[in-house]
């Protein structure tokens, strides 16, 4: 009498017996992958737009540079406000790796529309002198018209920063928009683009030194230094900078990078990043835990599938390895679709923000990683009772 052939189960049938739940129970097995699909599409889009906000920034400022320093007076000894040398500028330029100086000044006056705005409703615009050679020491660029030269120093001309010709309702230099500054009228003769390395200069209303010295009462006194130098030897430069701007009392000199601030603003958001990756985290927890508590009902509903199954000759572990595949799949499906909507939110929020969209590798990877390690985690035990489950046990529960 020759023996019984063992029960096989073909690897080519393994997908098909591991989706009969999924097919059969659609809304259930829907829902179960929609709590992994939530944890995997919020760590996607949170690195996603973590990624593009920082090749963002990496592109600005290779853009602009971090080869400027800033020069701006710090405080006495006493603790007391100090200001600059008259002749700090013209000092700075002579050291030999600069390439660049421009000075920025405040000044005593307010900024209006017109002359018929009560004198507390500033705005929060401020009224600074600058150099001609500001914008390309700051790589900024102009809207709209022109900006400061040699032509308007004898002239009531202003250039509005980006931030202030909002404020003031200026979108445009055509008709020659005049504003009330310092109690008198000025010619609106350009407006500039956001300046990313001297937000200030944003809020300002920008005149020319011999105008702010012969009509608004400057003494000349720069408040700021703005500072481009060769960047191979930009840290010797900037241990020069404040003896060159004030030798009497170098210590009263404080010197800064701009493109520092940005590299702090993006550390600042990397600790957001955290943040939400652990959100997403919990999120695929729970996602997971929902999948369990599926495949653990799925098992007390299908005790006559396995009995069937375990009475024709299926045996414990093609049983532990068809829910053990069902629960791969439903984790499976719920990350790829998880993935998808985390890129798509990546690439939505990217371009509302004007940036190249960037989705690591490994946020795809680790998304669907992570999908399938939560699913063969959360489908173990109830994989395991329904192998241990005995044929007779089960037709008789039925």
């Amino acid at each position: 009498m020759s023996a019984i052939a063992p029960s096989r189960l073909l690897a080519a049938d393994l997908p098909l017996v591991a989706s009969i739940g999924v097919r059969t129970r659609r809304l259930r097995a829907a829902l179960s992958a929609l709590g992994i699909a939530i944890g995997i599409a919020s760590m996607v889009a949170v690195l996603g737009i973590s990624e593009s906000s920082r090749s963002d920034l990496i592109a600005t400022l290779d853009r602009l540079g971090t080869n400027l320093l800033e020069v701006a007076p710090g405080q006495s000894f006493t603790g007391g406000d100090t200001t600059l040398p008259k002749t700090a500028a013209e000092m700075i330029a002579r050291i030999g790796a600069v390439a660049q100086v421009a000075q920025l000044a405040d000044l005593e006056a307010s900024v209006y529309r017109t002359d018929r705005i009560p004198e507390t409703d500033t705005g929060g615009i401020s009224a600074r002198a600058a150099d001609t050679t500001l914008l390309a020491a700051l790589g900024a660029k102009v809207a709209d018209g022109r900006f400061l030269d040699e032509s308007t120093d004898n002239y009531p001309a202003v250039v509005l920063g980006a931030e202030a010709a909002r404020r003031l309702g200026i979108t445009n230099v055509d008709s020659r928009p005049r504003i009330w500054l310092g109690g008198r009228w000025f010619t609106v003769i350009g407006l500039l683009e956001p300046v990313t390395l001297a937000p200030e200069v944003d809020r300002s209303a920008l005149v020319g030194f011999p105008v702010a010295e012969r009509l608004l009462g400057s003494d000349g006194t720069a408040s700021k230094v703005y500072v481009r130098a060769d960047p191979e030897r930009l840290e010797r430069v900037r241990e020069l900078l404040g003896r060159t701007a004030s030798p009497a009392r170098p210590e009263e000199v404080k010197v800064s990078r701009p493109s520092d601030a940005l590299a702090a603003r993006a550390a600042a958001k990397t600790a957001f990043t955290s943040l939400f990756l652990g959100l997403g985290a919990v999120a695929l927890l729970v996602g997971g835990v929902g999948i369990a508590n599926v495949m653990f009902v799925s098992v007390l509903e299908r005790r006559s599938e396995i009995g069937l199954r375990r009475a024709l000759g299926a045996t414990r572990r093609h049983i532990w390895l068809q829910f053990s595949s069902e629960s791969l799949l439903l984790a499976g499906l719920g990350g790829l679709c998880g993935v998808a909507a985390g890129a798509a939110v990546t690439v939505s929020y990217s371009a509302s923000q004007g940036w190249a969209w960037v989705v690591p590798p490994v946020a795809i990877g680790g998304g669907l990683a992570a999908a399938l390690m939560i699913g063969a985690v959360a489908g173990l035990y109830p994989a395991l009772r329904a192998a241990r489950m005995s044929p007779t046990e089960a037709l008789r529960s039925t």
